[in-house]
Parts: structure tokens; sequence; C-alpha cells
């Protein structure tokens, strides 16, 4: 069986015989974990490990922990920085700013390897323009160029821990107010300003290997009138064409405001996926999950599915190692000292 599609969510602490049946679904390639899924490094590696046995191949198992406002596992984690943080750091002193992303990417990765997390969506390339609340310090800096170089370091930090990078959100969500969590957020810049601009670090990124992608469910009314994560232009034209990126692309979770002038589900589903995603999430409403896996025709796209593959985790560690580990104990003491 290949990995599917669509990317879902779990109600609790450990899986229900409803949410084994819904995960062994053919559409299904992943999971993604939110902090009601959390309560201690134990709980989530069982939780885990339960998942990664229901298929072959393994189910993807994600989750967001940026760090900042965006951690889903908190105690018995590191309490990481926001990325903003870093960016003041790059102006500051630019090589131990650089030191100090890497080692919180390691960090990240590491810790959420321990547990057996393939991949955290991680890192936010959008820029901080000081306009969307929703992005704010989750970005690393305003200068596309120092975003590019902190997360470059950040992706070489979680690469050397054993996991890929997801890039988001493209084309770029930081110079629109609204959050496209609970709005349509519109940007009426024209393609060359964003292109100039927030495109810049994508670029780079995909220059340096990113393994993923997330665009971002807002509307560039001047250059397409489709959210980024239902447009072809932006997925193919630009992203896969221009840009030349060959890895995966995520849809933003379907659930959200931004997402449902696509219609139903399983429409925006459908238009996600002709637009060029590789995969999908719903996330946050069972019943639209089996609606959508009732509804979607089953999708056989072996170059997605080889794409998806990449994302397992690589070089599993125990909890018991990592914690006696001189490199874990190292990142531990730079980190502490970001603030």
């Amino acid at each position: 069986m290949s990995l599917g599609p669509v990317m879902l969510d779990v109600a609790g602490l450990e899986l229900v015989a409803e949410e084994r049946e819904r995960l062994r679904h053919p559409l299904v390639g992943g999971v993604i974990l939110f902090t009601r899924n959390y309560d201690s490094p134990g709980q989530v590696e069982r939780l885990v490990r339960e998942i990664h046995a229901l298929r072959d191949p393994q189910l993807l198992v994600a989750v967001d922990h940026e760090g900042g406002r965006v951690q889903r596992f908190r105690p018995g984690f590191t309490a990481l920085p926001a990325a903003a943080l870093l960016g003041e750091h790059y102006d500051e002193n630019r090589k131990r700013a650089l030191r100090l992303a890497e080692a919180c990417g390691w960090l990240m990765a590491r810790e959420l390897r321990a547990v057996g997390v393939d991949f955290s969506f991680a890192p936010v390339l959008d820029l901080n323009r000081g306009v969307s609340t929703v992005i704010g310090d989750r970005a690393f800096h305003s200068d596309p160029e120092a975003v590019a170089d902190l997360a470059h370091a950040y992706m070489r930090g979680m690469h050397d821990a054993g996991m890929a990078a997801t890039g988001k959100h493209f084309p770029g969500h930081g110079s629109i107010a609204a959050d496209s969590h609970v709005a349509m957020p519109v940007d009426e810049r024209e393609f060359e300003d964003i292109l100039l601009q927030d495109i810049v670090p994508f670029e780079r990124m995909i220059h340096y290997g990113l393994a993923a992608v997330m665009p971002a469910h807002v509307v560039y009314t001047r250059v397409d009138p489709r959210p980024a994560g239902f447009s072809r232009f932006w997925l193919k034209e630009v992203l896969r064409g221009r840009l030349g990126f060959q890895g995966v692309i995520f849809s933003d979770d379907l659930s959200m405001e931004g997402a449902k002038g696509a219609g139903d589900m399983v429409a925006r589903a459908a238009a996600a996926l002709d637009a060029g995603c590789d995969m999908v999430l719903a996330c946050n409403d069972p019943p639209a999950a089996d609606t959508l896996l009732d509804g979607l025709r089953i999708q056989d796209n072996p170059v997605s599915h080889l794409r998806l593959v990449r994302l397992h985790g690589r070089l599993p560690v125990s909890r018991q190692q990592l914690l006696a580990d001189a490199g874990y104990q190292q990142a531990l003491s730079l980190v502490h000292n970001v603030a």
C-alpha cells in the first residue's frame, strides 16, 4: 500500500477503534498531532508507535513545533525561542545567530525524533513586516536574505537530527493582517513585488535542498483569483516551474476559513490536489474527514508517493540515548542562553 494524499488528526492521547479504521483507509498518508494529543514524552511516543504500526509503509507523523507561540509539546520538551528572537541576534552578531539557529533546528528535531515523530512543519519563511499577527514573531526577520540565511542554518540542524524541513507559507503570508484561520486574507501587491521580496527565502531554500513547502491560504488578487494553495499558477508555474521545486507540497488545513471558498471538504481537497498539492490536511472535523475519505477519488500518483516517503524520519534515537548525548547538552546550553 502506498501513502495516500490525505493527512488527518486524532482526538486524544491514544487511538480509538474508529480512528484506527479511518487511518487504514488507502487515501490516508499521514497524521498531524496537536497539543491535545500530548501529555508526556512517553505517552506521545506510544501514540506515534501505534500510528506507525497501522500501515506499511508507515504513515507520516507530523506536528507544528516551531518554537515560541507555536510549540505543541511542552512539559518534557525544551521551550524553544520564537524565530524573531534569532533574527534580533542576527542583527547583532550574524555568526552567533546562525549557530543558535542551527542548534534550535537540531534540538527541535532531535527531541521529536526521540519520540518517533517524523517531521515538524518548520521553518516559517514568511517575512515579518509588522502587519500579520498570525505570523509576527514566528518569522525570523523582515529582510528576505536574513530569513533565508537563518532558515538555512535551522534546516541544517534539522537535517543533522534526521528530519526533513517544510517551508511555509508560500509565496508569503507576512504582509497581510488577516488570519487565514478565521478569514480570507487578500494581498493586492503585484507579482513582481512578491517575487522580489517574499519568494526570495523560498527560492534560496529550494536551492539548499528544502524537502517540502506549504502554501498560504491567501488570495493574491493581482496574480490569481484563487488562494495560493488552490492555484495552478502559484504551485505549478511558479513553485514547480520557475523555482524548480521537486519536493512535497502540503496544503494548509482545509478546515481553515481561508480554504472554504473552494467548496465542501471533498471539493477543497480535489481542488488542492489538482492545483499541485501532494498531500492535503483535513483537521478538527471527523465527520468532514469521513466525508472526504468517502467522496474523494482514489489518487494514484507514484511521483507524489516517492516524494512523501522521503519525509520519513531518519536517525532513530531513544529518549534515554538523547538525554545522555553530549551534543544534546551542548545544544540545550546554547538555546537556554537565547534571550
